[in-house]
């Protein structure tokens, strides 16, 4: 699969696509189109400079896509070419956040060939601002303490009898109810926070 993002020669090779190494990492995610319609993915292959998506339904060429995937946050560009599964699309950003997007896939690709414990992927923080407020679908809140913080989840202190698999926010950000634990219960975000945000500091 490594050869998913490539295009015929016939085509003009965006510059970008030759310059990454694609790495076949399986990442799952949401996307949305020009429409505003949100559907699951699962990633074939990446590299910093793009992706090949299995995806239900298809970008069109030339469209612009935005991404949200788990363990690398939000991401964007423009459709390239439709394929068997679904699309490839470019991704769009800085130098700086280029390099931190390679770091991260080379880790990956690293920890997925060695076989590590899933709840290892994810660097868990706490917030130097514990206290946050959990808003509930019937309209209700709770003010819970947040234990730590992931790219793709929290864990969360409250006295209160959580339904397993609601979908609440915390704070701003959507989530919904995966497991209790002793104490308090773990969220799992809607969509996986971007790594540039994750720091102590961070209010949900």
């Amino acid at each position: 699969m490594l050869s998913a993002l490539q295009i015929p020669r016939t085509a003009a090779v965006p510059a970008e696509r030759r310059r990454h190494h694609r790495m076949k990492v399986v990442l799952l995610g949401r996307y949305m189109l020009p429409n505003r319609m949100e559907y699951p993915c699962q990633t074939i292959d990446i590299s910093p400079g793009g992706v090949h998506l299995a995806a239900p339904a298809k970008a069109a060429p030339g469209e612009r896509v935005i991404v949200y995937l788990e363990h690398l946050g939000r991401i964007e560009g423009l459709c390239v070419r439709t394929t068997l599964e679904g699309f490839a699309m470019t991704i769009t950003a800085t130098s700086r956040k280029r390099e931190k997007f390679t770091a991260q896939l080379t880790w990956l690709a690293n920890h997925e060939e060695l076989g590590l414990p899933e709840d290892r992927r994810h660097e868990r923080i706490a917030p130097r601002n514990p206290r946050s407020i959990l808003f509930m679908e019937d309209g209700s809140e709770h003010v819970v303490r947040v234990i730590d913080i992931s790219l793709s989840g929290a864990a969360i202190t409250t006295d209160v009898d959580l339904p397993i698999g609601a979908a609440v926010r915390i704070g701003s950000t959507p989530a919904r109810i995966v497991r209790p634990f002793d104490g308090g219960f773990g969220l799992e975000f809607r969509f996986p926070l971007s790594a540039d945000l994750l720091d102590e500091n961070l209010e949900l």
